[in-house]
């Protein structure tokens, strides 16, 4: 029999056991990285406030130190991650295989924690057979033009230095395919939402530093694995440096954040009209729930 990489397999982007080492070591100092995080978890909140409905059995898939769960301090919250380092991870489990029975959980939570996983089709499919019908997927993902910027000029000091390049920032959901993955889920009433936050920084290097922090370095298949040279990293901050900053001298890394909102299918649930017969408020889709 012949061994195979998962290299080999063209539907395997993401190297998960690089993912998981990358969290393991981000785990001792992620509160000084976890900015991001906590203002994705504190929009999420928001729109979980905006839903009348009382949640019991939830799991915050990919929670990280738990920031998303801890905003639900009435509730119990089965927060999963890769990585056990992390505090407050109550389950250590691969997002691409859930452990949850068929119909077990009210809400399944997820803050940034889906960008790496291969089949996101299937990881969808995953969390709605494990929600009660009238279940709840809530989550946010990285998405669209999300690190542009650090794209464009790791590809061009990459051209410079070396004559071509290799890949070397993951490729991120479109939210025109976000509303239909959630449909070929199954998610009944899906929603999806777009946000672009900016962050800036005195150089690419610290853009870099944080990047690593939050446990977010490549693990793409066909990475490079060498080591990077110095050279090219100079050459991408000055690129980065000459094209990406703004009035204040600082440089801007853009994070498109797409959410994700669907039901698992009930049949007291709002069905869409017909074209021409009026418009689903969004008020019925969040707040015409009852417990």
């Amino acid at each position: 029999m012949t061994k195979t990489s998962p290299s080999d397999n063209p539907a395997i982007i993401f190297d998960r056991m690089a993912l998981r080492r990358n969290r393991d070591r981000a785990a001792k100092n992620f509160a000084t990285y976890d900015f991001l995080l906590q203002e994705v978890a504190t929009r999420l909140h928001d729109k979980y406030l905006d839903i009348n409905r009382d949640f019991h059995h939830i799991v915050d898939l990919g929670c990280h130190n738990g920031l998303l769960g801890k905003l639900l301090a009435d509730k119990f919250v089965i927060n999963q991650d890769l990585s056990r380092k992390f505090a407050n991870v109550t389950l250590q489990a691969d997002e691409e295989y859930l452990p949850y029975r068929p119909g077990s959980l009210d809400l399944v939570l997820s803050n940034l924690g889906l960008h790496w996983v291969n089949d996101l089709p299937g990881c969808l499919a995953q969390i709605m057979q494990a929600l009660k019908p009238d279940g709840l997927f809530l989550g946010a993902i990285f998405g669209g033009e999300t690190l542009i910027e650090l794209r464009h000029c790791l590809m061009e000091a990459e051209i410079n230095i070396c004559g071509g390049a290799s890949p070397r920032v993951s490729p991120f959901i479109d939210i025109r395919d976000a509303g239909s993955l959630l449909q070929r889920a199954g998610f009944a009433l899906p929603v999806v939402d777009i946000d672009r936050i900016t962050v800036t920084y005195d150089t690419a290097f610290k853009l870099m530093q944080d990047l690593r922090g939050m446990g977010e370095s490549n693990i793409l298949v066909k990475r490079f694995r060498g080591l990077t040279s110095p050279r090219l990293m100079t050459e991408c901050a000055r690129i980065y440096q000459e094209k990406f900053t703004n009035p204040r001298g600082r440089i801007t890394a853009s994070f498109d954040i797409i959410y994700l909102l669907g039901w698992s299918p009930h049949k007291s649930q709002q069905k869409p009209l017909k074209p021409g017969q009026g418009k689903v408020s969004l008020t019925e889709v969040f707040g015409g729930k009852n417990g």
